[in-house]
């Protein structure tokens, strides 16, 4: 049985975790708190989550593990059916794992949660105040992009939408996101919400961190 070494409030953890539920693929979750466990290098040298295991082996890095799946359990693609698409939605994926993580994941997640978590300080109010900013910037990218499209790389869901609703997802437990004034992007989220795979997201909750009451409401 597949084995997925996760945080449930780290978006590349979640991002395997959807991709695992859309394909059919069942997985053993386990927690990991990489920072507290030195001995998390183990599976992986950066000591960072996700990790998966299958049979023996280990695959670290969420976007080797989506690819990995790709290639190792022929079934339903999550990259869409034709190369346009698929081309399409590479592009996307590092945009949000890249781009989006530099300019407001780290600045808000990291920086209101991780810091909190490991322990090494409040928020810096510069990093909050620049992300908040970016956000903005990039909450409008998505709106341009499901403005001529069913979802964001095109006619099918895929990982781009995946990989955005992710980071959206654990900035959406903070608290952080303004949807008011991006209809078109909360309209997109929505859709992503009401996903059997992506509903058992919602449901994660961090001992004394409570998300507003939209969290895990499919409407708002």
């Amino acid at each position: 049985m597949l084995k997925l070494h996760h945080h449930p409030l780290c978006p590349f953890s979640r991002k395997v975790r959807v991709a695992l539920r859309e394909r059919g693929l069942a997985a053993e979750l386990i927690e990991a708190t990489p920072w507290e466990d030195e001995g998390f290098q183990k599976l992986n040298d950066a000591g960072e989550v996700p990790v998966l295991e299958d049979d023996g082996l280990v695959v670290a890095d969420s976007n080797a593990i989506v690819e990995y799946l790709e290639e190792g359990y022929p079934g339903q693609t999550l990259f869409g059916k034709s190369l346009e698409q698929r081309n399409e939605t590479r592009r996307l994926v590092a945009w949000f794992d890249v781009k989006f993580r530099r300019e407001v994941t780290d600045l808000l997640w990291g920086e209101k949660l991780m810091r909190r978590l490991k322990r090494v300080g409040g928020p810096n109010s510069e990093a909050l105040r620049w992300g908040t900013a970016n956000l903005r910037e990039h909450l409008g990218y998505v709106e341009y992009l499901y403005e001529g499209r069913r979802w964001l790389s095109g006619d099918d869901m895929t990982m781009a939408d995946i990989a955005a609703a992710s980071h959206l997802s654990v900035l959406d437990y903070l608290d952080v996101v303004p949807w008011k004034g991006f209809d078109g992007a909360r309209d997109w989220y929505a859709k992503m919400k009401s996903r059997p795979a992506f509903r058992p997201l919602l449901a994660d909750r961090l001992t004394g961190i409570k998300p507003p009451l939209h969290y895990d409401d499919p409407d708002f």
